[in-house]
């Protein structure tokens, strides 16, 4: 028997109360699904109903006596969702993910035993050896359809692709035949889609929408000073009703940012990767149930996030495509008639597109080292590290590309080879780097348009219905946001923003394979002038990095940037206060002439004595490696120790930058071995 609109209907109810009816393009999408058991791609805006179409075309199908739909979903917060809206319309569904880790095995076991409807899992889970060897063949055995969702994941061309979604295409190579098919999202441009459309199968349907969302009014601020931006905002978001996002590109901007408000008197809070996945549950249900005026979120607050009257969404610094940035303003106005969507671009901007883009896919050398340290033999990440010079993030992101594409194979206990052949395909990752450039130049036209704001963003999604200008955007209508600030306002957010110092992040423990090994002792938790990515200080920051004209004479040392110094010491919550300060040399001369003249400058005023610079030894080569082990590697034999003069009492060690901290972490225990003193880190700057 066919499957029915009134019973699809009957069945809308559950999930979004009576009255709710499906619109002729949602039947159109479960009808092909259910009765003609189809593959099609779903490309709809945000709101449209796409879990709406999916969750009851699972349960037709369950009706049918089909097996239970597995739905691949990216995000614990849309995973959360799901769940809900399903158990409402009477849908047994459960999910596999890092938060119910303890309830794992009885999770499989029911949907072995037949006793769910759907299963959501992340893709993650497509590779986990266990999942993937003892559950997921039963699975696509039994399966009555597969959902893959926010399917431009799939695509590297698309705008936030993860190679674990490539694993899909496997999974979908191994259904029976007859076995529907759903991929669904609402970001994806003509080439995304014929991407997805090609790894789905040829004969994969299109039901493709506009992607007009008449609730949204966008606009663009533009401040002179863009470090006024925190500032402007805390004095203008009461204008902005209801609650919000306030997206950041950055951790530490949006962990500073939500400081600043505070400080300003608002009830947000930040939600970033380092948030852990309890409180981002906690922090999503708060703004929910509108306790927060906003999250100051990173994009870990993203795809799935589903609060219908969302308010307002704000970006403090732009995204590097407009097509992300379109798929993170649809979190707004999903079920309101008015949504602010405020951009307010950055000078750090392009400095931070180009610093993401820098950690893409590595150079075909460092790639072939990689496959060369595998063997038949498990290794885990962690060994791997010590062999390659990747760091870690870098280097899972390698395994899973190496994965999909059948050069390597997760197992339990690490990584192997396959002994499959492997090509690098230099001429696909060189045309990803152009399109990524092209999206960042699209993201500049898009805040310099004279034109219909939302009309350009359909443009760069191929929205072929796109050809009226929305009416709603300050363009469009000439209705602009003022740029006044409030001084008293100002003065609550800057006091926060300038506060002394932030704290550098201290490495505990030794990264394994190498020499030196076990816990590390001697270094304390070191303190910096600020971050060159902060909104407030890091301009100034890295103008004054830029200066590597340094003498005892300049300025700097008493008008501006001593003082500052003066009360980072003040602020510092040591244990002992240092009596010697120590400068550490580089590779660089002019640096290290910098960071000579500045330790001698901090030593004057706060009556400590300066033991001198510890040089790098002759000969030794610049250290560039970002992987922890071999980075450290580099380091342990790179300074003169004995260059210095008797050391008496705890230790500054001052240097211009800390990236990954290694450098200060083994010269300071080093020195720490040395002299029997702790050792104190100071910088002018970090980059995280």
């Amino acid at each position: 028997m066919q499957a029915t609109r009134d019973t699809a209907n009957d069945l809308l109810t559950g999930i979004a109360g009576e009255g709710a009816r499906l619109r002729d393009d949602q039947w159109t999408a479960i009808d092909a699904l259910v009765n003609h058991r189809k593959r099609m791609l779903v490309v709809q805006r945000t709101g449209w109903g796409k879990s709406a179409v999916y969750f009851i075309a699972a349960k037709l199908l369950r009706q049918a006596g089909r097996g239970p739909s597995l739905i691949i979903s990216p995000l614990l917060a849309l995973m959360r969702n799901q769940v809900a809206a399903a158990q409402g319309a009477g849908i047994r569904a459960v999910t596999l993910n890092s938060a119910n880790m303890t309830e794992w095995e009885e999770i499989q076991a029911s949907v072995i035993g037949g006793d769910v409807d759907v299963l959501l899992i992340s893709p993650e889970r497509l590779n986990n050896p266990g999942f993937r060897d003892e559950v997921l063949p039963h699975i696509a055995r039994a399966v009555g359809m597969v959902v893959v969702d926010e399917a431009h994941c799939i695509s590297d061309w698309g705008h936030d692709f993860r190679p674990d979604y490539r694993r899909i295409r496997t999974l979908l190579a191994e259904l029976p035949t007859g076995v529907p098919v759903l991929a669904t999202t609402a970001t994806a441009n003509d080439r995304v889609v014929a991407d997805v459309q090609a790894q789905l199968g040829e004969d994969t349907g299109l039901l493709r929408g506009g992607l007009d969302r008449e609730s949204l009014h966008l606009s663009v601020v533009r401040l002179t000073d863009t470090t006024q931006r925190p500032a402007w905002l805390a004095g203008h978001l009461s204008q902005l009703e209801g609650s919000g996002i306030i997206y950041c590109l950055t951790v530490s901007a949006a962990e500073d940012l939500a400081e600043a408000m505070e400080a300003a008197g608002w009830n947000v809070a930040a939600y970033t990767g380092r948030t852990e996945a309890g409180e981002r549950e906690r922090l999503e249900q708060a703004l929910i149930g509108n306790e927060l005026k906003a999250l100051v979120a990173t994009s870990a607050l993203g795809m799935g996030f589903d609060k219908p009257d969302l308010g307002f969404v704000v970006h403090v610094g732009a995204p590097s495509s407009p097509v992300s940035y379109y798929q993170q303003i649809g979190r707004a106005g999903r079920g309101t008639d008015r949504a602010d969507v405020i951009l307010l671009p950055g000078a750090e901007d392009r400095d931070i597109w180009r610093y993401f883009a820098s950690v893409s896919f590595p150079e075909e050398s460092t790639v072939r080292q990689l496959l060369a340290a595998l063997t038949d033999e498990p290794q885990s990440t962690m060994k791997l590290e010590t062999q390659v010079d990747l760091s870690r993030s870098r280097l899972d992101q390698v395994l899973k590309v190496l994965d999909v594409d059948g050069a390597v194979r997760r197992v339990r206990g690490g990584w192997v080879a396959t002994g499959q052949p492997w090509s690098y395909d230099a001429e696909r990752y060189a045309g990803l780097a152009h399109a990524r450039t092209a999206e960042q130049e699209a993201m500049l036209d898009y805040e310099r348009t004279d034109g219909c704001r939302l009309l350009f963003l359909r443009s760069q999604l191929d929205d072929a219905t796109a050809t009226e200008p929305c009416g709603r955007c300050d363009n469009c209508t000439g209705r602009r946001w003022g740029t006044d600030i409030d001084a008293a306002v100002a003065a609550r957010v800057d006091s926060r923003l300038t506060a002394p110092g932030v704290r550098l992040t201290q490495r505990r423990q030794w990264p394994t394979g190498i020499s030196v090994k076990g816990r590390i002792h001697g270094v304390e938790p070191g303190r910096a002038l600020g971050r060159l990515n902060d909104i407030a200080r890091g301009p100034a920051l890295r103008e004054l990095l830029d200066n590597r004209d340094w003498r005892p004479s300049h300025p700097w040392q008493q008008d501006t940037w001593l003082p500052r110094i003066v009360a980072v010491l003040s602020d510092w919550d040591w244990a002992q206060r240092p009596t010697t300060v120590v400068a550490l040399g580089s590779h660089d001369p002019a640096a290290t002439a910098q960071v000579s003249a500045l330790a001698e400058a901090m030593a004057g005023v706060g009556r400590m004595t300066f033991a001198g610079t510890l040089p790098v030894r002759a000969g030794a080569g610049e250290v560039t490696a970002q992987n922890s082990a071999y980075r450290v590697m580099g380091l342990l034999d790179r300074w003169e120790m004995e260059a210095l003069t008797p050391v008496d009492g705890p230790v500054l060690l001052v240097t211009d930058v800390v990236d990954t901290g290694w450098s200060v972490t083994v010269a300071g225990q080093q020195l720490a071995e040395r002299t029997g003193q702790p050792v104190l880190p100071f910088a002018l700057a970090s980059r995280g």
